[in-house]
């Protein structure tokens, strides 16, 4: 008995021309769209490779923050897994309007409105329900007014603030960065977390000390 091998061409498989559920391929279109994250690049670097941080690495670090520090939160009793759920979503919209340097100030002006339309966009990806669920988020992230968003903003300022003094000074060397600029920026950690606040201020007192973020200007 002879046998005869062949190949099935893709375009032939039986999974392929299978019709997905639309809610279900509407998921997976989403999911496809947000691998776009990890080709978005931050200003801060790795603590390894020193290379730039992605959003998707960023993302995930917060997260991490989240899980390992919710017990240093101003309000005791958070609900974790919406925190998690801010975390994971809220930086999605730079797939559309990139990232915004912390310190660019001409770059703030127009932000949250780019980022608004690129949450319309790509949360509008979603099945209806999800969609709205998503972009409730995200809206209660940018609102900073919930207990749950003010510790999430707390997780997002201090991550990056880790990762520059973990990197002797990081973006704020490139870009230089004062003390005084650095410590406007992560104001918003002590409405979230005093404890995390409490932290940051003596990392950056420690990184001027070895002269890695440069001290506030003495006023003349």
């Amino acid at each position: 008995m002879s046998f005869v091998s062949f190949v099935v061409p893709l375009s032939a498989s039986p999974v392929s021309s299978l019709t997905l559920p639309v809610r279900l391929s509407q998921q997976i279109a989403f999911i496809a769209e947000c691998d776009k994250l990890k080709e978005i690049f931050r200003q801060t670097i790795n603590t390894q490779s020193r290379r730039p941080e992605n959003d998707a690495e960023h993302s995930w670090a917060f997260c991490l923050c989240v899980m390992v520090l919710a017990e240093h939160a101003n309000v005791p009793h958070l609900d974790v897994l919406r925190v998690l759920k801010m975390g994971l979503i809220h930086d999605l919209v730079e797939i559309d309007a990139g990232d915004t340097f912390a310190y660019d100030t001409a770059a703030m002006v127009n932000q949250h409105d780019r980022e608004a339309r690129a949450a319309d966009r790509i949360f509008g990806l979603l099945p209806a329900d999800q969609s709205y669920e998503f972009r409730a988020l995200w809206d209660e992230f940018e609102a900073r007014t919930t207990p749950e968003a003010k510790f999430a903003h707390a997780c997002d300022r201090f991550q990056p603030m880790l990762l520059n003094a973990r990197t002797e000074g990081g973006s704020w060397r490139k870009h230089h960065v004062t003390h005084e600029k650095a410590q406007g920026r992560s104001l918003p950690v002590a409405d979230g977390s005093t404890v995390l606040w409490e932290a940051i201020e003596q990392m950056l007192r420690e990184a001027v000390a070895a002269g890695h973020l440069a001290p506030t200007p003495t006023p003349e």
